[in-house]
């Protein structure tokens, strides 16, 4: 037993790399087959509707059931249910790339949705389970980081992948990565899980848990196709005149309410619980969730809208969109870097402060100044320095929520911050895109009030445009008799991801004041070097 110890100690850091790829995967695949969708569609004819599932069901699935693995990795081992997990996103990775059809190709994302819902957790349940002390700023410092730079890695390598070869590689990208992963998981990470417990029996309380989470992230995604109240015309399901998403809010609310009331009754009788509720009695967590929703609400506001603006206002393809946001991966891999020496001079929330202002300023900046023939140098200077903020924000962010909370709870309050960001990341989807798409059909509808006026035909011409989200700009201004419309669409989606960055902006600072209660009472890990117990059966 002495010398797994004493193994896994010495290769803990080898071990780093494997769980950071592991969460790699997951981001990068996200950003891989947003960038390879138009070639999805002709190759495999999709619908509309297909299109938007082989988006969605992934993201769906992967909220709904983040809760139910963090709970199951405590107890029957962290290492071994991320094993389990990769092998299902790898190996329905290996079915979407051989998609014939797109309700293929659905079936098999929403299976990687499983996967991936397995991986976040994990990787947090045994970062906090392994490193200890000054250590554990820089392991969640690689964390996070790593996933800041993969968001714009990922649209680098996808636009190459698909240019270079074809489609299915967005795909089979994964399969080597994911085997690698798993040898490095095998050799250098020691399992761990929970211990002296009973039989998880809060059966009930997952599928509460599944519900509640899907019908939330459900009606957020999908409320602009919906309708937030009236249905659109465009919407599948309606009631009458009325939209079904304020149904599924309160269905979520009530649903995840009646979880809170089972759970608290099931840990006042001692009996098995999907989530001990008892954990957001401590300070850092029960606020530091509130902060990493915020956060994760606001950091969309640019994400979402940069490589919409690079594509189809300043004309760039797939591949050069992806590599003008190769600033932010870059600022992002600096402030990983500099972790350790900054963690001797600040404590981890104020490094999560330093890096949500780098965020708000950032963002500000970009704001002011983007126009719709604005230069590279205007968006790469603001990513760089936004992508040191979240560098900084993310990691130490995650690090505080877990500092107090039992190893042995690892899994359960990893999965419990991981769906907090989810849900703040649907949030961002839901009100950045509406203010993005918003501005984008009044903005062309004001620009135009004259022409409208003499010539109401051109309003579907306007509807197109708002409706592709901007897509048909290009086409649009190489016809002499429509240019006039692309580029009051481009002067307009350039006002989107200005006011789109402004309200991201004014979550970014909600967050910034919920870090006021961060850091108060946190207790120190006992020590930076001692080795973490290893479960027997490592």
């Amino acid at each position: 037993m002495n010398s797994a110890v004493d193994r896994y100690h010495r290769l803990r850091w080898f071990g780093l790399a494997a769980i950071s790829l592991g969460v790699a995967l997951i981001i990068m695949d996200a950003t891989i087959v947003s960038v390879a969708m138009p070639e999805i569609i002709t190759s495999l004819d999709l619908t509309t509707t297909q299109v938007q599932w082989v988006q969605e069901v992934y993201t769906l699935v992967f909220a709904a059931l983040l809760m139910v693995w963090g709970t199951m990795s405590d107890r029957i081992g962290r290492r071994r249910l991320l094993i389990i997990g990769l092998v299902i996103f790898v190996g329905s990775s290996i079915l979407c790339a051989f998609a014939p059809t797109g309700t293929w190709l659905i079936a098999a994302r929403a299976l990687q949705g499983v996967g991936g819902s397995m991986i976040l957790p994990t990787t947090l349940a045994l970062l906090n389970a392994t490193f200890r002390g000054s250590e554990r700023s820089i392991a969640f410092a690689v964390w996070g980081s790593t996933i800041g730079s993969m968001a714009a890695v990922g649209p680098v390598l996808g636009g190459w992948l698909t240019t270079a070869f074809s489609w299915h590689w967005a795909f089979w990208i994964n399969v080597p990565f994911g085997i690698l992963v798993v040898i490095g998981l095998l050799v250098c990470v020691a399992e761990s899980r929970q211990h002296g417990t009973a039989r998880f029996t809060d059966w009930l309380g997952a599928a509460a848990s599944v519900v509640g989470f899907g019908m939330l992230v459900f009606a957020l995604i999908e409320g602009r196709a919906y309708g937030w109240w009236m249905a659109t015309d465009a919407a599948p399901i309606s009631l009458g005149e009325f939209s079904i998403i304020p149904v599924l809010f309160v269905l979520a609310i009530v649903v995840l309410g009646a979880l809170v009331l089972w759970e608290r009754s099931r840990v006042a009788s001692g009996k098995s619980v999907l989530l001990d509720v008892t954990l957001f009695r401590i300070p850092t967590f029960s606020n530091g969730n509130v902060t990493a929703l915020t956060v994760s609400l606001g950091e969309f506001g640019l994400i979402l809208s940069l490589p919409l603006w690079f594509q189809y206002v300043l004309g760039m393809d797939a591949l050069q969109a992806g590599l003008a946001l190769l600033p932010l991966a870059v600022g992002s891999f600096l402030a990983s870097g500099s972790i350790h020496s900054l963690s001797k001079h600040l404590s981890p929330v104020q490094l999560v402060r330093l890096g949500l202002v780098l965020e708000i300023v950032s963002l500000a900046v970009m704001a002011l100044l983007i126009r719709p023939d604005s230069t590279l140098w205007v968006t790469g200077v603001p990513l760089f320095f936004y992508g040191m903020g979240v560098g900084f924000a993310t990691a130490q962010l995650t690090q505080l929520i877990l500092a107090d909370v039992p190893v042995d709870k690892s899994g359960q309050a990893s999965s419990t911050q991981s769906t907090a960001r989810q849900v703040g990341s649907a949030l961002g989807i839901a009100i950045l895109g509406t203010a993005l798409f918003t501005t984008l059909r009044v903005g062309t509808e004001a620009r135009l009030s004259d022409q409208l006026a003499a010539n109401p035909d051109l309003a579907g011409l306007v509807d197109a445009v708002s409706d592709s989200a901007g897509a048909l700009i290009a086409q649009l201004a190489e016809n002499p008799m429509t240019a006039a419309i692309a580029d009051a669409a481009r002067e307009a989606l350039t006002q989107g991801v200005s006011v789109a960055a402004w309200v991201g902006i004014a979550a970014l600072v909600v967050g910034l004041l919920t870090t006021i209660p961060l850091g108060r009472g946190q207790r120190e890990p006992a020590s930076a070097d001692a080795a973490p117990a290893i479960d027997a059966e490592a």
